[in-house]
């Protein structure tokens, strides 16, 4: 069974190897559905760990709050 539900954090790979963050702020409409808004940062990471690091820096993220994609 798959954990359908949306992480805050998306970590993305970029085709040139490095990789972006982008959080997300979800919020549920009146018939309990989700409305995902995210805002890519802008910063440029070398690994999905300083990514992870700077989501843990910034915005208090917490094990488990992260989707890569």
């Amino acid at each position: 069974m798959t954990d359908q539900r949306t992480r805050p954090f998306l970590i993305q790979s970029q085709p040139d190897g490095t990789f972006r963050l982008t959080v997300r702020d979800i919020r549920y409409n009146s018939q309990g559905y989700p409305v995902v808004t995210g805002t890519m940062q802008d910063e440029i990471f070398a690994t999905s760990a300083a990514a992870k690091n700077f989501a843990r820096t910034n915005f208090n993220a917490k094990a488990g709050q992260y989707a890569t994609a």
